[in-house]
């Protein structure tokens, strides 16, 4: 895929914040983009605001939904960005419905639509984008632990159906993107506020001490996942994250460990 002139892109979760930042740089790129979200009114302003998406209000915890979706929009790309806000307690202090939010939410749509899309199967050359986090790799406090192991569940999930992918001869691609903590979304304001809280610092030394650089913006994102579908130095491999400068790079990690 050189180009995407034509194809047909499914964002879960493309309303606000890193999806919104990839709605727009694909629709930008000249895709087909449908944006699906459980916020009617973010759907409404994405609408007006970025030309010819299309928009649905959807739950990714809905159990019919990939197979009903993608049975009908027959996407040549998927983008899984939905998720949970995580619960932001120390592991101990939670309860299990707190500590299982991420899982129920953003491994299970993993897992549905991965699942759907080895199944129905999606097309030959068709990619399925699996939005991480960078607390998969390494979570920064344990107020996050919870959420960083549902992240990197995603991880091994992608691994898992590449792997199915291939045994089959679908020639389909599961592909994980891991951005970085950051003051530029919803997510990340509210998390920054909880870590610098507990150590007693400001947000911005939180965030300085733990990445050198730039902040990774949505925009950045979004030219990051139009690099990955378009750019021949990105078409191997797994796991891409972001540089300090904010240009995507590969990952290095292994998806599964033990073997």
């Amino acid at each position: 895929m050189t180009h995407l002139s034509g194809t047909r892109v499914v964002v879960i979760g493309g309303s606000r914040g890193f999806g919104r930042g990839m709605v727009e740089a694909l629709a930008a790129a000249g895709a087909t983009v449908y944006a699906l979200a459980r916020h009617a009114g973010d759907l409404d302003q994405l609408k007006r605001e970025v030309s010819g998406v299309q928009t649905s209000v959807a739950d990714v915890s809905d159990p019919q939904l990939a197979a009903r979706l993608l049975q009908e929009l027959r996407p040549d790309i998927l983008v899984l960005n939905a998720g949970a806000m995580p619960s932001m307690l120390p592991v101990p202090e939670q309860s299990w419905q707190q500590f299982s939010r991420n899982w129920d939410t953003d491994v299970r749509g993993t897992f549905e639509f991965g699942a759907e899309a080895l199944r129905l199967p999606l097309k030959p050359g068709s990619v399925v984008m699996i939005v991480s986090s960078g607390a998969a790799i390494a979570s920064s406090s344990p107020l996050v632990w919870s959420y960083g192991s549902a992240k990197r569940m995603q991880w091994f999930l992608a691994n898992s159906f590449q792997e199915a992918a291939n045994a089959r001869g679908l020639g389909l691609r599961f592909a994980v993107l891991v951005p970085r903590l950051t003051d530029q979304t919803e997510l990340g304001r509210a998390s920054l506020a909880v870590f610098a809280a507990r150590e007693g610092i400001s947000e911005q030394a939180y965030l300085q001490r733990l990445h050198a650089g730039v902040p990774l913006t949505p925009e950045m994102v979004g030219q990051g996942v139009v690099s990955l579908l378009t750019d021949p130095a990105y078409q191997a491999g797994l796991a891409f994250g972001f540089s300090e400068q904010g240009r995507l790079k590969p990952l290095n990690i292994p998806a599964a460990a033990g073997r």
